[in-house]
């Protein structure tokens, strides 16, 4: 069954999430001090996601992952008397470790969100994603260790990350799922091959991580290479050398779509994943005030359903080159492979 298009212009509103109204833009804080590289020290990481909660900012997201559990530690101690004003999310089920650390049993999971309590410093989560689906563990065995989770009080839903709209539907059957956390932009339509679609009949909101393709939608990476060499977009397709330049030139008619529209290429990005629907929700990460500023904006951008379709067609997966991930990566994650094309003749 596939639903109609929600596209919405309603871009400034407030989105539920698990039951409650955020800001259609959050924060999600992987890259304080985790993937790509210029991480912040300590204090600043603070002080960054408290501009952010000065700035409005009212859902921030985290991850057992980032800096082996560092990331929660800081995140924490910047919500400190903030907490109640925020929409806490974190992640399990995924550590670091050369085969990725995917692990969703239910012991894992029960000792991971103790452990997101204990680092965050809160008696509560407002929701806790299983961060990758562990090909061992059945999906129903995972939601139901973190529907014991919301049974116990410790989180308050559950959500579920990089997953096909067929898992959605599994994990749906054992608790309601809150919301699915994937990969989605103008260069990512993967949520677009089912997962959306099982969403709106689940009732799962979708949150979208890297809404600006790792940087590449805001313009600001002009050559892949010269990153520092920890940055983990050296090991992705996109990037490469072979790839890179082709993507490149698909920004020049993006930027005059951004200035027609009197905005930015980071924000106009943004604002299309927004319009998908009034259940999508966007977690850019910044290090940077003037970037969280820019990438607020984007809930003030006025877009026509013919403005969206033109942007869309500018940047999608027919015009991408590369894969977004390299093929032990890909392996690891559990999203719809792109539809076949129909038969010619």
């Amino acid at each position: 069954m596939n639903l109609a298009p929600a596209l919405t212009t309603d871009l400034s509103s407030p989105r539920v999430l698990a039951g409650r109204p955020v800001r259609p833009v959050g924060l999600g804080c992987m890259n304080l001090n985790h993937g790509y590289s210029g991480f912040l020290a300590d204090e600043d990481a603070v002080t960054m996601v408290r501009t952010a909660l000065d700035a409005g900012v009212d859902h921030v997201d985290t991850a057992t992952l980032y800096g082996a559990g560092h990331n929660e530690e800081v995140v924490g101690r910047a919500l400190g008397a903030h907490r109640q004003d925020v929409f806490l999310a974190s992640k399990g089920g995924l550590t670091g470790g050369p085969d990725g650390g995917i692990d969703g049993r239910p012991e894992t999971l029960r000792r991971q969100v103790d452990d997101s309590l204990r680092r965050l410093g809160t008696g509560f989560i407002d929701l806790y994603y299983l961060h990758r689906l562990d090909p061992d563990v059945p999906v129903e065995e995972s939601a139901g260790a973190l529907a014991e989770m919301v049974r116990a009080g410790k989180i308050g839903a559950y959500g579920l990350s990089e997953v096909s709209g067929a898992t959605l539907e599994r994990a749906h059957a054992v608790h309601p799922v809150a919301a699915v956390q994937n990969e989605y932009s103008l260069w990512t339509r993967n949520p677009e091959w089912g997962l959306l679609d099982a969403c709106r009949r689940t009732g799962a909101a979708l949150v979208a991580f890297s809404p600006v393709g790792r940087g590449f939608l805001t313009g600001a990476v002009r050559d892949p290479a010269a990153l520092p060499p920890g940055d983990l977009r050296h090991r992705m397709p996109r990037f490469s050398a072979e790839h890179y330049p082709a993507n490149l030139a698909l920004l020049e008619p993006l930027r005059a779509e951004a200035d027609r529209l009197g905005t930015t290429l980071a924000a106009l990005s943004l604002a299309w994943v927004l319009a998908q629907g009034p259940d999508v929700l966007a977690i850019p990460g910044t290090r940077s005030a003037a970037h969280l500023a820019e990438d607020r904006s984007a809930e003030q951008v006025v877009l026509s359903a013919e403005d969206v379709a033109r942007i869309g067609a500018i940047i999608n997966q027919d015009t991408v080159h590369g894969h977004r991930y390299a093929a032990q990566q890909r392996a690891s994650i559990d999203t719809e492979d792109e539809p076949a094309a129909p038969p010619q003749g």
